[in-house]
């Protein structure tokens, strides 16, 4: 198993996306931090990889209170010994063109989206540096490369999220510690179950020269692999999983 002896912590773990990464990471042997706002979400997504023999634990975490991730960290370590593997999957979006948004949508969706993932980095370091090093993994988009019609606070945060990679890749090196970012392209989640339902899953299969909507199961295989040492010469890259989205 390519992750035996990893210890991850996965946020927005509950549910979609977070889910299929917390379970295929325990899969390939990592011991899994599932954190969640939605206590039962995060709750059933680590009895589901202890049930399958995996090794798991729930916390409670708001990614936009830095009290809160003091103490997951910190619960990481004593229960596990050392955290390896930082997901920052957590995230939100608000469809809202620029002039139809209110300020509080704006704050909100940067809270959540870019400060939460600042967060997660800056408490996370300080643990993988005792571990010897680590990989984070910034779950970006594929509109953080290109643009489109539709939700643009979403899309600045998470062109912050990649930059914000970047820059910690370069930061970090020296500390064998490694960030990337993955962007997928329309995925059908929890999240976005009911604008796909609205009418936009047409819309948005016919923007993807592969004709789907990518599924959780289509996106955790790339942060296994930037989990695992596989990757280990790879930091500051965009792992882009879109369906053809960004080549067009």
């Amino acid at each position: 198993m390519r992750l035996q002896g990893k210890v991850a912590l996965v946020t927005g773990g509950g549910s979609g996306i977070g889910a299929e990464i917390s379970r295929s990471l325990a899969r390939e042997g990592a011991k899994v931090a599932v954190a969640d706002v939605a206590d039962q979400n995060g709750e059933r997504t680590a009895n589901e990889i202890k049930q399958a023999g995996g090794d798991a634990l729930f916390l409670h975490l708001d990614v936009t209170q830095e009290e809160q991730w003091k103490k997951a960290i910190a619960a990481v370590e004593q229960h596990y010994g050392k955290l390896n593997v930082l997901v920052n999957n957590a995230g939100i979006s608000v469809r809202k063109l620029v002039e139809n948004a209110e300020l509080e949508d704006w704050h909100r969706i940067m809270e959540v989206n870019a400060t939460g993932t600042w967060l997660g980095i800056k408490h996370a370091i300080p643990a993988m540096r005792r571990a010897g090093g680590g990989s984070i993994i910034n779950m970006s988009s594929a509109h953080a490369i290109v643009g489109d019609v539709g939700h643009p606070a979403y899309f600045a945060s998470k062109a912050g999220v990649r930059l914000l990679a970047k820059a910690t890749a370069i930061q970090h090196a020296k500390d064998n510690i490694r960030c990337n970012s993955i962007h997928p392209g329309f995925v059908e989640t929890p999240m976005t179950a009911a604008f796909h339902a609205s009418g936009a899953r047409q819309h948005r299969e016919a923007k993807t020269p592969l004709g789907r909507l990518a599924t959780p199961e289509d996106i955790a295989p790339g942060a296994v692999f930037l989990a695992s040492d596989e990757s280990r010469y790879m930091t500051g890259a965009e792992l882009v999983i879109d369906g053809g989205v960004t080549a067009q």
